[in-house]
């Protein structure tokens, strides 16, 4: 019994494994052999890493015990050790490694455009939007310049403890109710709603733990308390948030209710944004390479995956960057949270440490926060910090299409040995 590939979509591109032996452990042993009760092969299968699908070019995964094909290499302990990798461990480097470097990219190397990008978001006394990343590099610089490199990567393990927190609340509510979890590839629309149901969820279960780590990612770090500052924070400061005790806040913070539906239409609609433009983005790969005729390249058993996906979340962050801004900003309110001036200005009586700023704002919610953003900023006002987005997708493009490059010659060399 071979472990087999199904056709499942999970609304993000990826193809799941429903095949009820995937990971188990059993042991496989062929029709009509006597048992061994002392010698077993196991099935086995790559880690569920971004990168790694597809590892083997048919629909099935190549066992131990079946004789090798007439004309092909030996395999198994028994196998010649080449000073060359084997093409098909040369293609599982590549999956692991463009994965690693999009995880990697997306979680670690981006996280000062998402810091700059939601200090300018929530500043409204700030004259300048930074609509452009030229004008964003250089102020993060000045600040990074000024406070030390932590002062862009501030809040970062917080975010991780969101993603855990969104993951396992989505796992267990769908656990325990019948929402789907996962698409399968010929969906009703039942499922869809359910589906979508689920994310929005989700989005409302993780709120209170979200808006710690925002305040964790804004708050400045010269009048941050390293001496008490720790790991799980975000956690406690999201329940304190959402069970109404602790460290008092400003009269103006407004209650958790007030942000239910802005926080789940966020999730949902990016969700299905970033969804719906991957699929396309995939629909159209796959044609323009039937029209060429292009011969079979192993990246592109998963690197159109992973460009699908950066696609889909661009755009999803572009057209939802007015909700997310207002969101931030009632997330924020009454938190007493100072951040730094987004204008690059300096204070010269302290050494030229960049100046921070109070956010004191006061709106009755979701409705009126986008009326006075309208009324007093104007439209740009609800782009505020975007060149810090455009820096961001340019910069995980731009380590994606080199991390594709290089193990793209890596191959290259690899067949040519």
């Amino acid at each position: 019994m071979a472990s087999r590939r199904p056709d499942s979509f999970d609304g993000l591109g990826y193809r799941g494994r429903d095949d009820p032996l995937y990971g188990a452990g059993y042991p496989v042993r062929s029709a009509g052999a006597p048992a061994e009760p002392q010698l077993h092969h196991w099935v086995t299968t790559p880690p569920d890493i971004p990168g790694s699908r597809n590892l083997y070019g048919a629909d099935r995964t190549p066992l131990h015990d079946e004789p090798p094909e007439p004309g092909a290499p030996a395999a198994g302990w028994d196998a010649p050790q080449p000073g060359v990798p084997p093409a098909e461990q040369l293609n599982r480097f590549a999956g692991f490694g463009i994965g690693l470097v999009s995880l990697f990219t997306e979680n670690v190397l981006a996280h000062p455009c998402i810091v700059f990008r939601r200090q300018c978001q929530v500043n409204y006394h700030a004259r300048c939007y930074h609509l452009t990343p030229f004008s964003a590099v250089a102020v993060m610089y000045s600040i990074t310049k000024a406070q030390g490199v932590k002062a862009l990567w501030k809040g970062m393990g917080s975010t991780f403890i969101v993603h855990g927190v969104t993951l396992g609340a989505e796992g267990i509510i769908s656990e325990f109710t019948p929402l789907p979890r996962e698409l399968p590839h010929r969906w009703s629309w039942k499922q869809l709603a359910g589906h979508l149901l689920l994310k929005g969820l989700t989005a409302v279960v993780a709120l209170p733990f979200y808006c710690a780590s925002l305040i964790e990612t804004v708050q400045s770090e010269i009048v941050r308390d390293d001496s008490s500052a720790g790991l799980l924070d975000c956690v406690r400061e999201g329940l304190t948030r959402l069970l109404g005790v602790g460290a008092p806040h400003s009269r103006r913070l407004l209650p958790l209710s007030y942000m239910l539906l802005p926080a789940a239409l966020h999730a949902v609609l990016r969700y299905a944004i970033s969804a719906s433009v991957q699929r396309v983005a995939l629909w159209l790969h796959q044609r323009g390479r039937k029209q060429r005729g292009d011969p079979a390249n192993p990246l592109d058993a998963y690197f159109p995956e992973l460009a699908a996906a950066w696609a889909g979340s661009l755009v999803a962050d572009v057209v939802l960057f007015p909700l997310e801004t207002a969101l931030h900003r009632l997330g924020l309110q009454g938190t007493r949270t100072i951040i730094d001036a987004t204008d690059g200005a300096v204070a010269a009586s302290n050494g030229g440490s960049p100046l921070v700023l109070p956010v004191n704002t006061q709106y009755d919610g979701f409705a009126d926060c986008l009326h006075a953003i309208r009324r007093k900023e104007g439209g740009a006002g609800f782009y505020r910090g975007f060149g810090a987005l455009v820096a961001q997708y340019a910069l995980h493009g731009a380590l994606l299409a080199a991390a594709r490059t290089m193990l793209r010659l890596l191959l290259l060399e690899g067949k040519a040995s």
